[in-house]
C-alpha cells in the first residue's frame, strides 16, 4: 500500500477540492441552461423544472449518503444529513445566492409548493418525536412525492400555471442535446460534490477536526453544494424561479424521497439516533423553514440584507454545533 506524508495527503485533498469545485461549476451551468431549455420546449414553468428535475439532480448526493449510512448502521448520519442539508439549503444557499442578486417571486406561484414543504417538515418532526420510521411509512412518503409531482405536471400541461418568459440563446440545437447536457450536468454535480466532500473530510481529519463536527458540518454542507453551485449560476443568469423552486423542491425531496427511500431500504431505528437531532436540530430546521416561507409569501423577495442575516445565522448554528460536540456535558438532554 502506498503511504503518503502529511503534506502529500493535504496536496491530494486540495486537488480533490479543486476538481470538485470545477465539476460543480460546469455541472451547474449545464443543468441550469438545459433545464430552462426543456422548460421552454415543453411549455413548463421554470419553477416546476426547478422543483422537480433540478431538485432531484441536486439531491442525489444526500440520497446516496443517507441510504449508505443507514445500511451501515448509522441512522444519525442519515437523518442528520437531511436535517443539516435542509438548514444549509435555506440559510447558506439562499443566503449566498440572494447576496449576489435579489430573489423575486410571486407568492401565488410558490404557495402550493411551500405548503408541501412545510407539511413535509411537520411530518418529519412528528415522526422523529414518535420515534420510528419503518418501510411502510417510507413507501407512503415516496408515493406522496410521486403523486404531487405528477399533479404539478398535469397542472402545467393544462395551462393553470403561468409560464415565464425564457431567454432564447441557451446554446442547444434540439431537445436531445439539452437532455444529454442536463444528465451530464447532474452527473458532474453528483461526482463533483463527492470529490469536494472527500477532499474536505481528509483535510479536516489531517488538521485534527473531530469526526462528529465533520459529519454535521462538512457532509451537510458538502451535500448542499450542488444546490449552492446551481443556484449561484442561476442567480448570475437572473433565474429566480429556478432558485426558489430548486430549494423548495430539494427540501421536499430530502424529506419525502431521501428519508422515504432510506426507510424503505432499512427501517430507521431511533434508539441509535443522537438525542440532539430530536431535541435541537429538527426544531432549528422547522423554525428556519417557516421563516423562509413567511419571507417569501409576505415580503415576496429576499434581498442581500436578508441574505447576510441568513449566512450569519448559519455561521452561529455551526459554532453552536461545534461547541456542543466539544463540550458533551452541555449537549441538550
Amino acid at each position: 500500500m502506498i503511504e503518503f506524508t502529511t503534506g502529500e495527503a493535504l496536496l491530494l485533498a486540495a486537488g480533490a477540492l479543486g476538481i470538485g469545485i470545477i465539476m460543480l461549476i460546469r455541472g451547474g451551468n449545464w443543468t441550469i441552461d438545459a433545464a430552462v431549455f426543456v422548460a421552454k420546449k415543453y411549455g413548463i414553468s421554470p419553477m416546476i423544472i426547478g422543483f422537480t428535475i433540478v431538485a432531484f439532480g441536486t439531491s442525489l448526493p444526500e440520497l446516496l449518503v443517507s441510504i449508505n449510512a443507514n445500511i451501515k448502521g448509522s441512522p444519525s448520519i442519515s437523518l442528520g444529513n437531511v436535517i443539516g442539508s435542509n438548514i444549509a439549503n435555506i440559510l447558506l444557499v439562499i443566503g449566498v445566492t440572494s447576496i449576489i442578486a435579489t430573489l423575486h417571486t410571486i407568492p401565488r406561484d410558490v404557495i402550493k409548493d411551500m405548503i408541501v414543504m412545510l407539511i413535509s417538515t411537520i411530518v418529519l418532526t412528528f415522526l422523529m418525536l414518535y420515534g420510528y420510521i419503518d418501510r411502510i411509512v417510507g413507501g407512503i412518503m415516496i408515493l406522496s412525492l410521486i403523486g404531487y409531482v405528477f399533479w404539478q405536471y398535469k397542472m402545467a400541461l393544462s395551462g393553470k400555471i403561468e409560464i415565464e418568459e425564457i431567454e432564447d440563446d441557451l446554446g442547444f440545437n434540439n431537445l436531445k442535446s439539452a437532455l444529454f447536457f442536463l444528465f451530464c450536468g447532474m452527473g458532474f454535480i453528483a461526482f463533483g460534490s463527492e470529490f469536494l466532500v472527500r477532499g474536505a473530510q481528509i483535510s479536516a481529519t489531517i488538521i485534527g477536526v473531530p469526526e462528529a463536527v465533520i459529519a454535521l458540518s462538512i457532509i451537510a454542507i458538502g451535500t448542499s453544494l450542488p444546490e449552492l453551485s446551481t443556484c449561484i449560476i442561476a442567480a448570475l443568469k437572473r433565474q429566480s424561479s429556478i432558485i426558489i423552486g430548486n430549494i423548495i423542491g430539494s427540501n421536499v425531496f430530502n424529506i419525502l424521497m431521501i428519508v422515504g427511500a432510506t426507510a424503505l431500504t432499512k427501517s430507521i431505528p431511533f434508539d441509535k439516533i443522537d438525542a440532539q437531532l430530536i431535541n435541537l436540530d429538527i426544531w432549528v430546521m422547522s423554525a428556519i423553514s417557516f421563516l423562509f416561507a413567511a419571507i417569501i409569501l409576505i415580503y415576496k423577495k429576499i434581498t442581500p440584507t436578508i441574505g447576510i442575516i441568513f449566512c450569519t445565522i448559519y455561521l452561529a448554528y455551526m459554532i453552536l454545533i461545534f461547541f456542543l460536540y466539544m463540550n458533551p456535558t452541555e449537549v441538550i438532554k
